[in-house]
């Protein structure tokens, strides 16, 4: 059985400008994954992930690396509640 799980991302690095935010909506989709990604005007990206636990582990992995333009210097992962139905790209905040 495959518990779900749900995470708050925030990706440090050389994440916006390189499409970050765009490849990661798309592997979350191909993960089956809910949830939400943004650009924050402190030059992160958040996003929150939520869906069976694996995913969200191949997610997390995922961000780690990010598109190949990205550098990637760190990845907070902290629990998050909530429920979601799909995946969304947020405005900046």
């Amino acid at each position: 059985m495959n518990e779900a799980a749900c995470r708050r991302l925030l990706i440090h690095g050389l994440v916006q400008g390189v499409g970050f935010r765009y490849s990661l909506h798309r592997e979350a989709v191909r993960l089956g994954l809910a949830g939400w990604v943004r650009n924050r005007r402190d030059g992160t990206v958040e996003a929150v992930v939520a869906g069976p636990a694996a995913s969200v582990e191949a997610m997390v992995a995922w961000a780690h690396r990010g598109p190949p333009s990205a550098r990637v210097d760190r990845v907070d992962v902290t629990p998050f509640e909530g429920e979601f139905t799909d995946f969304q790209q947020h405005p900046t905040a």
